[in-house]
This record gives structure tokens, C-alpha cells and sequence, in this order.
């Protein structure tokens, strides 16, 4: 670091403003104590299947009934409140914030010491255009780095426009999804993957990623999101 950087850091930390409300803290934190008190953890009972916040510490009814295509999932964070604006914003332009985040994932996952490679949910073509980037490759890519893990970019692909997911039940994103991914297998076959995403909801878009990853040699699969949604019986 050069005297000016130092000077600079002297007077200016890195992280002098919240990642969430943009307020000053000058205290080298990411976020301001009113906004970190706005996000949920899942710090208590989650499950140990899909990593989801649970009311005790066994598998929740949702894995019992319909298991997952992946073998274990983890997320950091629950999908509410300052989580969901922190996500939003992240997909929505501020693409910065996947240092942060991605780190919030690493914390979850770091025992994951078997791990041979990490993949990400891709996009289309047309909407990665129009987003300007596929978040889950951000996070990827910066877990990687944490990891020190090759990122499979181009494993799998999504081949097929799908309708937004966001009013369906998980019964109709499967549909939706159906014949959407189509999985490589020269950087999986016989590889302990973990896969990355931004949110696990119905877990329809996990299962229809990790089914074509399985189909195409993917020995075991860690499904790993910024956050997670709790159960609901309202989105099987």
C-alpha cells in the first residue's frame, strides 16, 4: 500500500458507509448496527438437509416428503427483511455488494473441505444481456477465491427462456424449468461439486440444476445461497 492509500485509509476506512442504507460508521463493519439488527440469521434449529430455518434441529417436513436433488444445502441468512434488500440490490446493480455476500457464504461452507469445484446457476444469454451479469457466477467466482477452488464456469447452461418464477408454486417452477439446464460433463464427472446461488425458494430451480448435474457424472452436490425461505406450505 502506498503513502496516499494510507492517508486516504487514515481518514476513510473501506467500509465508512453501510452496505444496506448507505449511512456513515466509519468503524470498519459492512453495515450499520440498525440494519444488521433487520437480518435474520440462521444462527438457531435449521435443517440439516436443506439448510433452511427450522423450529428444531431435525429435517423439516418439506425434505421428509420431497427430498432434494443436491445432498446438503446452507444458507447464511433467511429471506426477509435485510436480507432481501441486501439481495435485491445486488441483483438490481449494485454488484459490488457479491464481496460481502459471498463472504457471508464462506462462513456457512467452509467445512466443505471435500469439495472439488464450485458451479453456479446460470442465465440465459439474452437476460445475463440485460441484467449486466450473472450474479450467482459474482458469488461464485468470489467463493472460489475464499476457497481456492476452480470455478466449472459454462457446466451447466440455461437453454431455455423461462416465465418469471415468482408467483408460482413449486409444482409449477418445475414445470416452468423443465428441459431449461443442460449440464457438461467433461468438468463434472465424478466431481464433488457445490453450486451456487442467490436465494433457495421452493428449491425448484435447485433440483432442476442439480438433476442434470447428477445426470451428467456429478458424484455430490453442496447447494449453497445468501439466504434461504422458510418453509411454507403454500409454496409446494
Amino acid at each position: 500500500m502506498n503513502i496516499f492509500n494510507k492517508i486516504l485509509n487514515a481518514f476513510f476506512p473501506e467500509n465508512y458507509c453501510c452496505l444496506l442504507c448507505g449511512g456513515e460508521i466509519f468503524n470498519g463493519e459492512e453495515l450499520c448496527e440498525k440494519c444488521k439488527s433487520t437480518i435474520v440469521y440462521n444462527d438457531d434449529y435449521t435443517c440439516p438437509v436443506c439448510g433452511r430455518k427450522n423450529t428444531n434441529d431435525g429435517i423439516c417436513f418439506e425434505c421428509k416428503d420431497n427430498p432434494p436433488v443436491f445432498d446438503k444445502g446452507v444458507s447464511p441468512m433467511v429471506y426477509r427483511g435485510g436480507a432481501q434488500r441486501l439481495i435485491l440490490k445486488f441483483k438490481n446493480g449494485d454488484a459490488y455488494l457479491k464481496r460481502y455476500l459471498s463472504k457471508q457464504i464462506y462462513e456457512s461452507c467452509k467445512d466443505f473441505n471435500d469439495a472439488e469445484a464450485i458451479c453456479f446457476v446460470p442465465m440465459t444469454a439474452r437476460a445475463q444481456r440485460k441484467r449486466g451479469y450473472n450474479q450467482a457466477k459474482l458469488l461464485a467466482t468470489e467463493l472460489g477465491k475464499l476457497m481456492s477452488l476452480p470455478v466449472a464456469d459454462g457446466a451447466i447452461k440455461k437453454i431455455k427462456s423461462t416465465s418469471p418464477q415468482k408467483s408460482l408454486t413449486k409444482a409449477q417452477r418445475a414445470e416452468n424449468l423443465r428441459g431449461g439446464f443442460s449440464a457438461y460433463g467433461k468438468d463434472i464427472k465424478g466431481k464433488i461439486l457445490i453450486v451456487v446461488d442467490d436465494v433457495l425458494t421452493t428449491g425448484a430451480t435447485a433440483d432442476a440444476v442439480c438433476k442434470d448435474l447428477k445426470s451428467h457424472g456429478a458424484k455430490k452436490i453442496y447447494y449453497v445461497t445468501v439466504a434461504s425461505v422458510e418453509y411454507a406450505a403454500e409454496l409446494i
